[in-house]
């Protein structure tokens, strides 16, 4: 249809009773739609029109029909899609959304969500006391959801997930044991426990990696641990024993010498004959569990006691992958292959030039520097070229 210039019409516009301005549109199924909101100004519904028309024309117009969707509904049944997630990693997912994501956003259709919405949730979230690393994980998720709306489902256009930093957290840097401090932890720890704090920090094992260790993963004589499986720990279903956490995180590990000797202590003393027998149990054989762990070895009264008020359990395998990468010859690739990571993130934290050694460097120099400054210049006075001092006298 022309307008009054003789140009052709993309669909048209027309004044509501309340006095604002509504657009309509010929969709390419042939329906005919209404615009998903109206406006003040005819020019501005007329505006909206070109923004379609040319969305249309470049194929990237989206029904608004489809976007519809709650995004409570959504998120649901993007976990419930997600291939080859956790049991973890899904009850994970389900209480970050749960907790931090659905209670603000949950009743909104995806194609409501704005980037100034998704900022004021994040500021409230900020504001009531959630930590800046839980904040930026609820976003990476929100973040994920919603790219997959828009690149894979096509329900939106584009993802409102844009706030630059927001996905990034800056966590507390975790304290590192030095050698010494490890064999005083494990002497402060019950027998039984003792080779575990060992095998945990220099082998670099995650938790659950270590307590689903069998007694056919421990080769004494060659010094290695071999890492096969994990223990998951999911409310409601209990201990699950699966694949660890990526591929990366099948693997074998050479331990130090020094932590050989309690540990083939331990496997006489606390290990069955079976290949299949666990080799860190509870006194009465059960697998442990990371909840009740601290409570069973007074964790809190150990730590204290060599120095490392505060140390995590976790941190053991923090310390093993520090002094991994302190090792002479260590690549990236080695460090990756130990700690069991895929991606080179991770093991890259490791590979930065530690404290001391960076003050020990700037000390050199600075010792240098002083040296320098003390010696008596040797350099000959440079002439003069204005008449005044030696090149002067010598003419």
């Amino acid at each position: 249809m022309p307008n009054r210039d003789g140009h052709r019409r993309f669909g048209s516009v027309r004044k509501l009773p309340s006095g604002r301005y509504q657009a309509r549109y010929p969709a390419p199924d042939g329906t005919t739609r209404s615009g998903d909101q109206t406006f003040a100004r005819k020019a501005e519904a007329e505006r909206y029109l070109i923004l379609i028309e040319a969305q249309m024309a470049r194929r990237e117009w989206i029904d608004p029909d489809r976007g519809k969707i709650r995004l409570q509904d959504y998120a649901e049944r993007w976990i419930t899609e997600r291939p080859n997630l956790r049991p973890r990693t899904v009850h994970l997912y389900r209480w970050t959304l749960g907790k931090h994501v659905t209670p603000y956003l949950g009743g909104m259709p995806l194609n409501r969500l704005d980037t100034p919405m998704i900022r004021e949730w994040r500021t409230r979230l900020l504001a009531q006391g959630v930590s800046l690393t839980m904040a930026a994980k609820a976003y990476r998720l929100l973040r994920a959801v919603l790219m997959t709306a828009v690149k894979e489902d096509e329900l939106i256009r584009v993802n409102p997930c844009r706030i630059k930093g927001a996905d990034q957290e800056k966590p507390a840097e975790r304290p590192v044991l030095s050698v010494p401090q490890v064999f005083a932890l494990a002497e402060q720890m019950p027998a039984r426990f003792r080779a575990l704090v060992l095998v945990v920090t220099f082998g670099s094992l995650r938790w659950g990696e270590a307590v689903a260790l069998q007694r056919s993963d421990i080769d004494t004589s060659a010094g290695t641990v071999q890492v096969r499986q994990a223990f998951v720990e999911h409310r409601g279903t209990g201990l699950i024993l699966g694949p660890p956490k990526s591929r990366a995180g099948v693997r074998t590990i050479a331990l130090p010498r020094a932590a050989l000797p309690l540990l083939r202590e331990h496997m006489g003393n606390y290990v069955g004959t079976a290949p299949t027998a666990f080799v860190f149990t509870s006194e009465t054989g059960r697998t442990l569990w990371r909840g009740n762990f601290n409570k069973l070895v007074k964790w809190s009264e150990a730590v204290a006691a060599v120095g490392a008020a505060g140390l995590h359990f976790h941190d053991l395998r923090h310390t093993g992958n520090d002094l991994a990468s302190r090792a002479p010859g260590a690549s990236l690739r080695d460090i990756m292959a130990r700690m069991g990571h895929d991606s080179p993130r991770a093991a890259l934290i490791y590979q930065h030039a530690n404290r001391e050694a960076d003050l020990g460097i700037a000390e050199a120099m600075d010792k240098a520097v002083q040296a320098a400054r003390r010696k008596p210049s040797k350099r000959k006075p440079k002439r003069s070229h204005n008449g005044d001092g030696p090149a002067a006298e010598a003419g």
